[in-house]
């Protein structure tokens, strides 16, 4: 019996955060953390026509540009956030310009 009410309350707990999140919350599938002057994951893999999403947890600002010019955000301060949908298959490099050490990919399947 403890056994199965312990299922239920957790359900219901999944259920509970699963209604409250914001409708714009990427998964953690599609989401990429900027933290600690670095991209996090730093190569994320995505089906065609996934939009991911950058937010920004540094106190400092930063950007997110591919190297081909295909997608380019404006400066990100602390939690902010970009997105871009990603429709064709391939490998997108990207990097902050403000610090260009910093270095991501999103390879698209």
């Amino acid at each position: 019996m403890k056994q199965k009410i312990a299922i239920i309350a957790a359900a219901a707990a999944a259920l509970l955060l699963a209604v409250n999140l914001p409708a714009d919350t990427p998964t953690v599938a599609n989401l990429v953390k900027i933290d600690n002057f670095s991209f996090t994951p730093q190569t994320l893999t995505v089906p065609a026509g996934t939009t991911v999403t950058w937010v920004n947890k540094d106190d400092v600002p930063h950007t997110v540009i591919s190297t081909d010019k295909k997608f380019k955000s404006r400066a990100l301060d602390t939690d902010d956030r970009f997105s871009y949908t990603f429709s064709a298959p391939g490998t997108y490099d990207y990097f902050c310009s403000v610090h260009p050490h910093m270095t991501g990919k999103i390879v698209v399947q």
